[in-house]
């Protein structure tokens, strides 16, 4: 028989993280005995503007029952096939980290493989040439993907753009339909017991909200985790230089294209994200390399659209808390850790943490089995995708500024050294866990940036090499034929 039950959860923090924490604990928690409390404050700022996503987002709405039109209605959103990087492995070049595949792997062997033994070949062409979502993309095209395996447009994926700050508001409304409890106040202490989990939070007013299990959600303030449980910050920027960000945003413009767009500069990149009803943009930069001031006359200089905001700018440092979970408290989004935007996985790793928290959600014994597992995924997966950002910078040519021969020359982790080394002897990729990022994710990436393998897994020979030639080109042509049937974007 299980020990005592928790039955008071209080989150600590609104914002995209609070909200998506209480919208899925009112829906999967909350069972007549158990209570969700969110506490926050309307005179406390949230930072509200990572308006990308990756595709499991998909799938964490659908699990909450949210319609996605209801959804793309309420938040601005539109579809995203993938990120087109510009300027990154050098000046004038661009690629695309397209959602889903690459072609078709033949006889269990990876599609890349196949097209890295036939690459130059006549009528073979690129490798985003065999991504549906890539080849969409470039025609700024975008249908949802169709059930027939046969299909080229079975092979799409995608994810969304959407205003962060509606989408919080949407799954606000949600959670206390679902029987979630709001509190508006400033925190101005935290109560401990014996053991030293907290077990209230004090609001202006001589207000107490006690609870059982906390979730942290105070943003890089991190309220419950750092400051009250003491778990240290644990320091990227040595790996991730860039510590600022310039955000604003600009009228709408057509087309409406499917895919985030990330620009190199001198000391850092530039995102553009299109929504319904505005264009996001920032400049994510180096302040040990250019100032502020430099950096936002950059951003106002390359827009494409005339701004409807004064440029908001923000400060943060890469890295992560040595724990997520300690006593009773577990952090999401900011309080745990921020990589910077580069590769939309900020919402990611909030759902993340909320799917981890539910596998393994405690009683009131809080137990060290329950917390070290959760704590040891979440640490792997924060460090796999700061290695996957990470080789946007380090697989790069360009020599042109300070900025970029730092970040070209800087010691790598072990962990994306091998990586990189492994792929550039055959093109291997291997996961470990449950890496967020997938092979064709690591193989647009490298590619892209001009790491290119000496070789190619020698298996392939093992295949008539003009039989494969043929399908690489009639699967080459069936992706170009399906997209020019697809709609316009927007």
């Amino acid at each position: 028989m299980n020990a005592t039950p928790i039955s008071r959860v209080v989150i600590v923090g609104g914002g995209t993280a609070g909200w998506m924490a209480a919208a899925a604990a009112s829906r999967f928690l909350d069972d007549g005995q158990r209570t969700i409390t969110l506490v926050e404050s309307d005179a406390i700022g949230t930072v509200g503007v990572g308006e990308a996503t990756i595709p499991p987002i998909r799938g964490f709405n659908a699990r909450l029952g949210i319609d996605e039109a209801e959804f793309l209605r309420e938040t601005g959103g539109t579809a995203k096939l993938g990120i087109e990087f510009v300027n990154w492995g050098n000046r004038g070049e661009r690629y695309i980290h397209p959602f889903g595949t690459h072609g078709r792997d033949i006889q269990g062997l990876n599609f890349h493989q196949l097209w890295l033994r036939l690459q130059g070949e006549p009528g073979i062409g690129e490798i985003e040439d065999y991504s549906m979502s890539a080849v969409a993309a470039r025609a700024a095209r975008f249908a949802p993907p169709v059930a027939d395996p046969r299909s080229p447009l079975s092979r799409i994926e995608y994810a969304y753009h959407f205003d962060a700050g509606l989408y919080a508001a949407f799954l606000r409304r949600r959670a206390e339909a679902q029987g979630a409890r709001r509190i508006e106040g400033r925190i101005i202490g935290v109560e401990q017991d014996e053991r030293g989990h907290v077990s209230a939070v004090r609001l202006e007013g001589d207000r107490r909200v006690e609870g059982d299990l906390f979730i942290d959600c105070s943003g890089f303030r991190s309220l419950l985790l750092g400051e009250t449980m003491g778990v240290a910050f644990e320091d990227w920027s040595h790996w991730l230089p860039c510590d600022r960000a310039i955000a604003v945003p600009t009228e709408r413009t057509r087309p409406l294209l499917p895919y985030t767009r990330a620009t190199a500069h001198d000391a850092g990149w530039q995102w553009r994200i299109p929504l319904q009803h505005r264009t996001g943009n920032g400049h994510v930069y180096s302040s040990a390399f250019v100032s502020d001031d430099d950096a936002e006359r950059v951003l106002m200089a390359n827009l494409d659209a005339p701004a409807t905001a004064d440029p908001r700018r923000l400060s943060f440092k890469a890295g992560r808390r040595e724990r997520m979970w300690s006593g009773n408290v577990v952090a999401l989004g900011l309080a745990g850790g921020f990589l910077e935007p580069l590769e939309s996985t900020s919402i990611h790793l909030i759902q993340d943490g909320i799917s981890k928290l539910f596998a393994l959600f405690p009683d009131m014994r809080f137990t060290d089995i329950e917390r070290n597992e959760f704590n040891r995924l979440m640490g792997n997966q924060y460090a796999a995708i700061r290695d996957f950002i990470i080789l946007h910078y380090c697989a790069t040519q360009r020599d042109d500024t300070p900025f970029w021969d730092h970040v070209r020359t800087m010691a790598l982790p072990d962990t994306l050294a091998h990586k990189i080394a492994l792929f550039r002897e055959k093109g291997r990729v291997f996961r470990y866990d449950d890496e967020l990022f997938s092979i064709p994710s690591w193989v647009a990436v490298m590619l892209g940036q001009g790491i290119v393998p000496t070789g190619y897994d020698p298996v392939v020979d093992a295949l008539d090499a003009d039989r494969v030639a043929a399908e690489l080109r009639q699967m080459r042509a069936g992706y170009a034929a399906a997209a020019q049937k697809m709609p316009l974007a927007g």
